[in-house]
């Protein structure tokens, strides 16, 4: 049974609407109850929640957090999936991949253009493409979007088409 390590930092695959404020916010978690639903025979995906934040609110804080935690689960020697806000993704990509230049594994960044749950979301395909994409790639930090994968230094959110796109200039 191959072990899958998923990180959940927030962002809008976990947003939910907020009927007091009429707003998307981070409030709690629901990845799980999406990998539930997911048929993974043989897969133990273990869910990790360091915190729940649009990723425009990340600090550099919140950053080496994520980067403690994967570190520590290094040694295990299983793929990471990180769930991630879009807008600073490939930061924090970046950022992990700088902090551990010798992977022996796949680091998966995913997130979504619209929340779990909601009609026309692209969460659950992005959510299940990376599970996938953990135990088919080789060593390094990628993006899972859209049925695409990327190194994490070559990509970038191109707002305007609501997804991510090879960064030519790099």
């Amino acid at each position: 049974m191959q072990r899958i390590y998923l990180l959940s930092t927030g962002g809008t695959i976990e947003k939910v609407y907020s009927e007091q404020s009429g707003a998307v916010e981070n409030r709690a978690a629901k990845l799980d109850r999406y990998l539930r639903a997911l048929r993974l025979p043989d897969a133990d995906i273990r869910s990790i929640q360091l915190m729940n934040k649009d990723s425009l609110e990340m600090t550099g804080a919140d950053r080496a957090e994520v980067r403690d935690r994967v570190a520590e689960l290094l040694p295990e020697g299983a793929p990471i999936v990180i769930s991630h806000g879009t807008d600073t993704m490939v930061e924090t990509g970046l950022f992990l991949e700088s902090g551990f230049p010798a992977l022996k594994v796949p680091i998966i960044l995913t997130g979504a253009m619209s929340p779990l749950g909601f009609e026309g979301s692209d969460a659950l395909q992005n959510l299940t493409e990376s599970l996938l994409a953990a135990r088919l790639l080789s060593p390094g930090v990628f993006v899972v979007m859209h049925g695409q994968v990327f190194p994490v230094g070559r990509v970038r959110k191109e707002k305007d088409k609501a997804t991510f796109v090879w960064d030519e200039s790099k």
